[in-house]
């Protein structure tokens, strides 16, 4: 039509770049679903190594012959949330195809339209003579990119980074956090850069707001330093066994204010993480996750102790999850009220389980003991009357007339 009207050049401007935007959406359409189709089988891989994690601890569980004790360490640091990191991944790659679009068709049609120059002299609000309209959508689009990244990125270093990597779930966790907070800088600097806001232009406002906000919320930004120091320093990761006062339990979550521990009972505690960093706390996994259990045995006063302590060694030496190295140990603690005590001191290669092989020990040593006629010691006590005779007289004076009648035919 345009060319039956005269404009035979407008109308082969704009054919081309009618064809380039066909081309365009044909291109990105084949690559977002060459991305999905990577995505599917990466999730796929992911979860079959993830079955064959379970498979295996259900076949430990069945080889031990014993209930399962959950462990909430073990869960944490097991596997990774498939659905999560799959609906984040796919939604960053909707989102990058879409800028993409929007970028290239920019570049496509910007010759054609170029009434849309009119934006850059445009004010954004009556008296902003520095800040177009052009300037404040572009900020807002960076803005809006940079939420878009931060709540995604996770998901797809996740699937193409740190999959790969020899790191443990307090590792990755760091990791996508740290992104998360780079991003979130990088995209505020931007979106100011935008409009125009440069550092030399608001230092002197930053440092005025940082002494106000430093006495009215102090508490808060030590809060936010103390995170930042924990994702970076790692004296606990999520995954840890820790002890904070009189709470033990798995860290589950580091935010920026604070951090959640998941005790034993599945109650989640919300602990500042000033109180992490300047606070005194017990971390059982740290370094090394090898812990000890403590086995304390009274048995009866004649018994052969040499003998006992032997039984100690053997029923901890026979057991699969006991290390050899560093050796169970069985001690003669000394002489108490009713027993001889014992002490039988092995260790585990890790935290797990812990619960299973305490329960199997006592029950291996009771057996032993049992077959080798140790008698396991319980409280008694031995009552001595200075005076028999006394007795009838003092049950005849609190008017138990029976009583004293049957003390008496006992005594005689």
């Amino acid at each position: 039509l345009l060319t039956a009207a005269g404009y035979y050049e407008t109308s082969q401007v704009l054919g081309r770049h009618l064809l380039e935007t066909v081309w365009l959406v044909v291109a990105l359409s084949i690559i977002g679903a060459l991305l999905n189709r990577w995505l599917l089988i990466s999730h796929r891989r992911m979860a079959l190594a993830q079955a064959r994690q379970r498979r295996a601890a259900a076949e430990q569980e069945t080889a031990q012959q014993t209930p399962a004790i959950i462990s909430l360490a073990a869960d944490v640091d097991a596997e990774v949330d498939l659905a999560s990191v799959s609906d984040q991944t796919r939604k960053l790659i909707r989102t990058c195809l879409l800028l993409t679009a929007i970028g290239f068709s920019w570049l496509i049609w910007k010759d054609v339209l170029p009434a849309l120059k009119i934006l850059t002299t445009i004010p954004a609000w009556p008296g902003a003579a520095e800040i177009t309209l052009a300037q404040l959508i572009l900020s807002i689009f960076a803005l809006i990119v940079t939420y878009v990244a931060a709540k995604n990125v996770p998901g797809l270093l996740e699937l193409t980074m740190l999959k790969h990597l020899p790191l443990d779930a307090g590792a990755r966790y760091a990791t996508t956090t740290l992104s998360r907070y780079l991003l979130a800088s990088l995209g505020v600097a931007l979106a100011g850069q935008s409009l125009g806001i440069t550092w030399s232009s608001i230092q002197w406002l930053i440092a005025a707001m940082g002494i106000g906000l430093g006495f009215g919320l102090q508490e808060i930004f030590a809060n936010f330093i103390s995170g930042i120091i924990l994702l970076f320093e790692r004296p606990i990761r999520v995954g840890d066994v820790i002890t904070l006062g009189d709470t033990t339990g798995v860290v589950t979550r580091i935010h920026m204010r604070a951090t959640t521990i998941t005790d034993w009972d599945r109650k989640e505690y919300v602990v500042p993480n000033k109180d992490l960093i300047t606070g005194r706390l017990l971390n059982w996994t740290l370094t090394d996750q090898t812990n000890r259990i403590v086995v304390n045995v009274g048995v009866a006063y004649g018994t052969d102790t040499v003998h006992a302590r032997g039984l100690l060694l053997q029923v901890a030496n026979q057991h699969p999850l006991i290390l050899s190295d560093p050796a169970p140990i069985a001690t003669f603690e000394g002489f108490g009220d009713n027993s001889l005590n014992l002490v039988l001191r092995c260790y585990l290669p890790t935290l797990e389980n812990r619960l299973t092989t305490l329960t199997e020990l006592h029950t291996g040593i009771d057996e032993a003991f049992r077959a080798a006629g140790i008698e396991i010691a319980f409280p008694q006590l031995d009552i001595h009357f200075r005076s028999q005779a006394a007795l009838p007289e003092a049950a005849a004076r609190t008017g138990h007339a029976k009583g004293a009648a049957a003390v008496e035919a006992k005594v005689a």
